[in-house]
């Protein structure tokens, strides 16, 4: 036997004896999961935006007449309320000017008394033949001549009179004064410059917008005397969410950016909202009893859209397409793609494909919002 052969058959005797010798990969184990079951549950209808808070009302204050300013009543950024003193302007002049008017009233009154009487008596005088017509006519025409001094002077004294009420300044609302503009000593101009802006904030309002598409759904629900609720809550912060309702629905649509203004009223007793904070705002326009929910982190997106994974009865995970109609705040509400009470994993997808073995680790839940049907 030749030494190539040998060579040759030594090399086959190793082979075959090393393929003997081989073992088969393990199997893979099962992928752990926990698992959850689609559920009929009540979730209302939200549309969701962001918004702008706003004073209910704003008052610039403004003097009505000239002068000094005596004094300021209040302390900036406080609370004033309705009809409270705010300023004192120096009334001394407006005070002159008004008693001078009524003594000019005092004297035109007794000068238009003396005028009647003296056209009574040229009535009578008239009759007898004593005095001329014309004469008459003179004497009357001198009485209705007093009479619209007095009224004159009447409309004066009014006129002096508000010149003085107007040098104590009230507040016309209720609200929150902001920065003092004058201070006491300084020199106000009638309808001059602003000496204090009020913003009413309790209650207030947040303007917000929605899409154009969104309108059609604001209008069938906002009609007649239905209220419908809105919560906002500030942007910054932990604050807790305020509730509060639709108060305007804007009369037309803004071509330039597609969307409709709304604004909603919130009775701000704790003073939580402030004008030109910005707040998340969700409007709930009813509320759907038979919504298909899943909680939101069992839905995955791909670029071919939306899927879960489901679990059938060999424990055998499959991916299923779904059409999400909307997110309710950790819940899902499924438009197409799942039946009541199909199993649906959880949690561990990211290690699954279509096909994949499973172990369910326990039973999932589903968060229902108003509660859910079993």
């Amino acid at each position: 036997m030749s030494t190539r052969f040998c060579r040759l058959l030594f090399s086959v005797f190793a082979f075959t004896a090393g393929a003997c010798s081989r073992k088969d990969p393990p199997k893979r184990p099962p992928t752990p999961v926990s698992i959850t079951a689609v559920r009929r549950s009540t979730v209302p209808y939200v549309l969701t935006s962001n918004g702008v808070v706003e004073p209910l009302q704003t008052v610039s204050i403004e003097a009505q007449v000239s002068g000094l300013l005596q004094n300021v009543s209040f302390s900036e950024g406080k609370d004033v309320h309705a009809g409270e003193v705010l300023f004192q302007i120096d009334s001394r002049p407006y005070v002159a000017t008004l008693n001078q008017a009524r003594g000019q009233l005092a004297r035109d009154e007794a000068q238009a008394a003396n005028a009647r009487r003296e056209a009574t008596r040229y009535d009578a005088l008239v009759q007898q033949g004593y005095v001329t017509r014309s004469q008459t006519d003179q004497v009357q025409a001198t009485a209705a001549s007093a009479g619209a001094t007095v009224e004159a002077d009447r409309a004066t004294v009014a006129k002096a009179q508000v010149d003085v009420a107007n040098c104590t300044i009230r507040a016309p609302i209720t609200g929150r004064t902001g920065s003092l503009l004058v201070r006491q000593g300084n020199l106000v101009k009638a309808n001059g410059d602003p000496l204090v802006v009020i913003n009413q904030i309790q209650p207030i309002l947040v303007r917000f917008t929605v899409p154009q598409s969104q309108f059609p759904d604001i209008q069938k629900y906002y009609s007649g005397n239905k209220i419908l609720p809105v919560q906002a809550k500030p942007s910054e912060g932990s604050s807790a969410s305020l509730n509060g309702t639709l108060s305007f629905v804007d009369n037309n649509v803004d071509a330039s950016s597609g969307t409709v203004l709304l604004k909603a009223r919130f009775g701000n007793e704790q003073g939580t909202l402030w004008p030109g904070q910005f707040v998340s705002v969700a409007l709930q326009l009813y509320v759907d009893a038979n919504a298909l929910t899943l909680p939101a982190s069992a839905v995955l997106t791909s670029q071919q859209g939306t899927y879960v994974f489901t679990v059938d009865g060999t424990n055998k995970a499959k991916q299923q397409p779904v059409k999400v109609a909307r997110t309710v705040d950790s819940v899902v509400v499924i438009g197409s793609g799942l039946t009541e009470g199909e199993k649906v994993i959880l949690t561990g997808q990211s290690r699954l494909t279509s096909g994949s073995k499973v172990s369910i680790k326990g039973p999932g839940s589903t968060t229902a919002i108003g509660g859910g049907k079993k």
